[in-house]
């Protein structure tokens, strides 16, 4: 039975959605999704020409096993409860059972973490006059969200955020990157010993605190700006949630401010798993120094529209996104003896987390698949992030559970996670993979993550680029609900242009990534034209998801038809479906932005070893694909054996064992969270960022050390 800790039988009296019979069909089914343009050079893959695919009897069982009324209950059971990280072990374990009635052996993974949890907290405007604006700090309780009146309502918070008060004049910085630092020193705006109100959008919150510190700031606050939300916004004539699904204005993004970019999981025991008898490492290199808050844009508008008038109008600022859709002049300020006073109060916490683990065992124990959600969220909801996708998990679960009543075993082990602690820094990934890194290394195949299974109607497609062919061949199986007979893949076409996104960070791909472990992450984002979704807000709640989100739950259907086909292919296809000249397309379009890069500089650098390299890699990569030719051919299990061995072990070749500069963590040579994004990915980072610095001796020693990797994983392909 499903119990939540505020509705004890809430899932058994209310009522069910109708089913849906988006692909339903014993033999047919069609592929669409939508994945918003990341770097628009780099399209692997064509728009899609031909009929939708029918299915195999074995993807029909999979994909008739998706109820949208299941769905439904386990969206709202994951939501009904704090699961804040290391607060539900119920959780957990309701998650593991799950699994292990569909077949799974289930277990939790557990460890002892660093973590810390909200106290108290402040935000007044003392004005010019004497005057006081006192801020909430709170989202507004609503009748029609029952989630957003419990009374264990979780604060609005920064997770991993500094214990401290501030109290000084502000100044407005943007986004809060480095380039914006630079344009405001440029413009002789004063920093030092100021608190920096910020805007969220752009690089990754924590590094929004960082650079403040780094630039002699005492403070950061960071809101929402409405101007982020497309189309659907009050002020052009949508109401707000829950009468609309324009953004309420009260709505807060929590969320971590761990320095992401430098390295993520506990920041503790840095390179190792937190168990009970780990080395506690200093937290200060990944954390921030100064106190930070989020804020709404309802109790942002009088911290900007005090500083009307004052330093350079945002109009004259001349940097990209800058100006927002609030009606004020965001005007950087300072504006004299206007000044704000902030108190962040955390309890630190060495606290348990718990990973649930699912396997089933292949025939080839020496070839894995890893697929992944995280389970924990920011507030009692979630719907969106991440138990959209924790919901689809327990469906997959359960559509391979009927697959494997029927006699069927998968060619490769499968393993299911759900992760705790992702929302402070990827911590139960993060320290899952260092504590199975070797075996992992030796055996893993291909992790696949979903983390917002269902936000919008757009779908979200990111991979390295051997996985793209097959993840875009399987969505033109899947019909997507937008359209009648519309797949997939005719909706992710329409908007991505066939362009597979590079994995940067920020969800928990990023631990195998960076262990050279070929990954995917899928799901869907707001369009422009969609009800807006509050992330990390109470408002991410299933009230939303099932009135505007997702009503009927459809989407959620879809995506974890899509997801469960996809990871049937990569588990119990005969050969690994990699397409490794895709791999040497995008290599050498990573090498053209980087001339390109070094070409808008002053100073040169000799690149003819990485494309060399490039060159090498591209021989073996049709080797091995002539190989599995061969193999196939021949049917010599032996010979199948080897390139399939071949093709899960390549990228190991890509990561650098000392990691790149200043960040161990990141070894990847060719994709990395930039170092002023912690999300967006650079390509040839260590080059790249090198260039960027005019560090150019330390571009060369990149050259030689990405040029090695990429030969590295030319030499474990050739044949």
């Amino acid at each position: 039975m499903l119990v939540t800790s505020h509705s004890p039988s809430a899932l058994i009296v209310r009522m069910q959605f109708p089913i849906l019979v988006s692909l339903l069909y014993a033999t047919l089914a069609y592929a669409c999704v939508r994945d918003h343009a990341f770097h628009r050079p780099r399209s692997i893959v064509k728009r899609q020409s031909t009929p939708p695919v029918p299915l195999t009897s074995d993807e029909a069982i999979l994909a008739n096993s998706f109820d949208n009324n299941t769905l439904d209950d386990w969206g709202y059971y994951y939501t009904h409860g704090v699961h804040l990280a290391g607060t539900n072990r119920t959780m957990a374990q309701w998650t593991a059972d799950r699994w292990s009635e569909n077949g799974f052996q289930a277990r939790l993974d557990e460890y002892l973490t660093y973590l810390n949890y909200p106290v108290s907290h402040s935000l007044s405007l003392t004005y010019p006059n004497g005057s006081v604006f006192k801020a909430s700090l709170e989202e507004a309780r609503l009748a029609e969200d029952e989630t957003t009146t419990y009374p264990d309502s979780i604060p609005t918070f920064h997770g991993y955020s500094f214990t401290g008060n501030a109290t000084a004049e502000y100044v407005y910085v943007g986004r809060g990157q480095v380039v914006d630092f630079e344009a405001l020193v440029a413009l002789n705006v004063s920093l030092e010993g100021k608190i920096a109100l910020a805007k969220y959008g752009g690089p990754f919150r924590g590094l929004k605190v960082k650079n403040a510190a780094l630039y002699g700031m005492i403070g950061c606050v960071i809101f929402t700006d409405p101007g982020d939300d497309g189309n659907i916004t009050e002020a052009k004539g949508y109401a707000a949630y829950p009468d609309g699904p324009a953004r309420n204005p009260t709505s807060v993004q929590r969320g971590s401010v761990q320095f992401l970019s430098t390295y993520p999981g506990d920041p503790t025991t840095p390179g190792y798993p937190s168990k009970q008898d780990s080395p506690r490492a200093d937290i200060s290199p990944v954390t921030p120094n100064i106190p930070s808050l989020p804020l709404s844009y309802a109790e942002a508008i009088p911290l900007l529209r005090a500083l009307d008038g004052f330093g350079i109008p945002g109009s004259e600022v001349n940097r990209t996104n800058w100006v927002g859709a609030l009606n004020v002049t965001y005007s950087t300020g300072p504006a004299p003896g206007a000044t704000l006073s902030m108190s962040n109060v955390m309890r630190d916490a060495t606290t348990p987390i718990w990973d649930a683990v699912g396997i089933i065992n292949g025939t080839n124990q020496d070839e894995v698949l890893v697929i992944g959600n995280h389970r924990d969220a920011w507030i009692i909801g979630g719907a969106a992030d991440p138990n959209s996708g924790s919901a689809i998990m327990v469906e997959l679960s359960k559509a391979f559970g009927k697959l494997l009543a029927t006699g069927w075993k998968p060619r490769r082990t499968i393993v299911l996670c759900s992760w705790d602690g992702e929302e402070y820094g990827l911590v139960g990934s993060t320290e899952w993979v260092e504590e199975h890194i070797n075996w992992l290394t030796e055996a893993t195949v291909a992790y696949l993550n979903i983390d917002v299974g269902v936000s919008g109607k757009s779908p979200s497609l990111s991979a390295t680029p051997e996985l793209g062919t097959i993840a875009t061949e399987i969505m033109k199986k899947i019909l997507w609900p937008t359209a009648p007979n519309e797949t997939l893949y005719d909706a992710w076409s329409a908007e991505s242009d066939g362009e597979v996104g590079v994995l940067g960070s920020g969800s928990d791909y990023t631990g195998f990534l960076h262990n050279g472990i070929s990954s995917l992450g899928v799901g869907t984002d707001q369009g422009p034209d969609d009800p807006v979704y509050h992330y990390h807000s109470n408002y991410d709640s299933y009230h939303w998801m099932s009135t505007y989100g997702d009503p009927g739950f459809h989407y959620h259907a879809a995506m974890g038809q899509y997801l469960t086909l996809l990871a049937y292919h990569m588990a119990n296809d005969e050969m690994i479906p990699y397409d490794l000249p895709a791999y040497t397309t995008a290599l050498r379009s990573y090498y053209e932005e980087l001339r390109t890069t070094i070409n808008a500089t002053s100073e040169t650098l000799d690149t003819s070893e990485l494309s060399a390299a490039i060159t090498q890699f591209e021989s073996s990569a049709k080797e091995a694909m002539a190989l599995v030719d061969q193999a196939v051919s021949t049917n010599d299990a032996t010979l199948k054996t080897v390139v399939n061995h071949k093709f899960r072990d390549f990228q190991r070749g890509f990561t650098s064992a000392g990691g790149l500069p200043d960040r161990e963590f990141y070894k990847h040579v060719v994709n990395a969270p930039g170092i002023d994004t912690g999300y967006a990915a650079t390509t040839f980072p260590g080059i790249t960022e090198a260039v960027e610095a005019g560090n150019f001796a330390r571009a060369a020693e990149w050259v030689g050390k990405t040029s090695l990797g990429i030969r590295r994983a030319a030499d474990i392909l050739k044949t």
